[in-house]
């Protein structure tokens, strides 16, 4: 493709603009001959710095913010990451064009909203591509993931894949960070969802009225909506948003609504109902998060122009999401254990409260907070996990950078605002083992905070760790000791 089929009107060529290009990359370790080399001002460090590094590894093109004295074309931009994700859509083809488009956001319940839609668009006979947290997926190959939403680069060539193989849909994740970083310029969503906003990422967004300006960069961009009625951000995200919406919710007013909620320890049962019928579903995965779920699914789908019969099948047939309220195998043991994502303060506390909804002996969430993010829902998670509990051990998440007991110290402040009873264990092998130890019969143990993760990050390592593995070690252990 030549340098210049890939400008757009506030682009301008300094130099040959007819030269071929074959690639395109933002990391120079990665470029190939004939590469446009994207130089990107990051938080952490500048790409112009090695712009003379990617040229001499055979770019022959870069675009830049300001022109460098490197003697190769260079395409001069305003704003780099949007005109990085025009560049890369325009390379790769515009595949979003050729796919029905579906982006989701929102603070929890992005991942299982992707897993459900994909379930009934794959019920209705429509190839479908997934792009997530846990791992993208064509159809039913899995493919390893680094980021909710791929750098823009990786995202179109992606795209173009599940274009090129026969996919007629994308369900995607569009997180906020992705959305204030421009990494899905250009794509025109067909329809998104959103599920709902809370506290998180405000080490990055710093404040909450920014973290609900990112979101809403996602419906200036879309033909269609499906927001939750019962969130209270939600009359202040569609605020000035043109296209098509409808609501999904419970509590208030909406387009598509659940009554008649049932929940067992099993899952959930209700009575989904719209303009065009009611129909009844059964759903897997316990839980009340697990009804606005699966409207938010039905709502987009219903936009998408799909029946009521499709949608119930869809949703029915999916099973549980890994490291999302997944029950774990223990054996003879007569206690439960829950393994789930939640990491943020709703998040937690929804959890919480649906294991309240079926539990019969004592709850106890294993959870800590991650390292080097937002610090000031530490203390609101620990007055949360006290006032659902009825014991709690506070542990490390991921750490990162920091150390891991002042976090713990920060958890704690909100604990002690309750009358629970808690302990806290740096290690969270050993935090797992503890409750293990202790459980008695009926109890059911949460652990809370890293889900699908199979790994624990300290002083900037990752080291392996799935907690699947760690429990069924650690049962291994006990059972032994016994």
């Amino acid at each position: 493709m030549k340098l210049a089929d890939l400008c757009m009107q506030d682009m301008r060529v300094i130099g040959n603009n007819q030269i071929d290009i074959t690639s395109v990359a933002y990391d120079s370790r990665k470029v190939c001959k004939d590469a446009l080399f994207f130089c990107i001002s990051g938080y952490k460090t500048d790409g112009h710095k090695f712009a003379q590094s990617a040229v001499d590894k055979g770019a022959t093109a870069l675009m830049v913010t300001h022109q460098l004295d490197i003697d190769v074309p260079q395409i001069l931009v305003k704003n780099d990451r949007a005109a990085m994700a025009l560049i890369s859509r325009e390379f790769f083809g515009r595949p979003d064009e050729r796919l029905t488009m579906i982006g989701i956001t929102g603070t929890n319940g992005k991942t299982t909203t992707t897993y459900m839609i994909k379930s009934v668009l794959e019920t209705a006979g429509k190839k479908t591509g997934l792009i997530g947290t846990i791992h993208n997926m064509i159809g039913t190959q899995e493919i390893a993931t680094e980021r909710t939403t791929p750098e823009s680069p990786d995202l179109f060539a992606l795209i173009a894949r599940m274009a090129d193989e026969h996919c007629s849909a994308v369900v995607m994740e569009v997180s906020s960070h992705s959305l204030e970083l421009e990494r899905v310029a250009g794509i025109v969503f067909d329809v998104s969802i959103f599920t709902n906003l809370t506290q998180d990422h405000l080490d990055f967004h710093e404040t909450f009225e920014n973290y609900l300006a990112a979101k809403k960069k996602l419906f200036l961009s879309s033909k269609s909506a499906a927001v939750n009625a019962d969130d209270a951000s939600a009359q202040q995200l569609m605020s000035g948003i043109e296209c098509d919406w409808s609501m999904y919710g419970i509590q208030n007013k909406a387009d598509v609504y659940a009554k008649n909620i049932e929940i067992t320890p099993r899952g959930v049962t209700y009575d989904m109902c719209c303009k065009i019928g009611n129909v009844p579903i059964s759903l897997q995965i316990p839980g009340i998060f697990s009804v606005y779920n699966s409207l938010s699914a039905a709502a987009a789908c219903l936009l998408l122009g799909l029946g009521l019969e499709s949608i119930k099948t869809g949703l029915e047939a999916m099973p549980c999401v890994d490291g999302r309220f997944e029950v774990l195998d223990t054996g003879e043991l007569p206690f439960t254990m829950i393994l789930d994502y939640a990491h943020t303060p709703d998040s937690l506390e929804i959890t919480l409260k649906t294991v309240r909804e079926f539990a019969r002996g004592r709850i106890i969430p294993v959870f800590g907070c991650g390292g080097d993010r937002d610090a000031g829902k530490r203390p609101i998670m620990g007055e949360i996990a006290g006032q659902n509990a009825t014991f709690a051990i506070i542990t490390s998440d991921n750490p990162r950078t920091e150390e891991p007991q002042s976090i713990i110290d920060a958890i704690e402040i909100g604990m002690k605002r309750t009358d629970c009873e808690y302990i806290c264990i740096e290690n969270r092998r050993d935090a797992i083992r503890y409750a293990i130890e202790n459980a008695l019969p009926e109890d059911i143990i949460v652990l809370a905070g890293k889900g699908h993760e199979t790994y624990q990050e300290i002083n900037g390592v990752k080291y392996d760790f799935d907690e699947k593995v760690v429990v069924a070690e650690l049962l291994t252990e006990t059972s032994k000791d016994n």
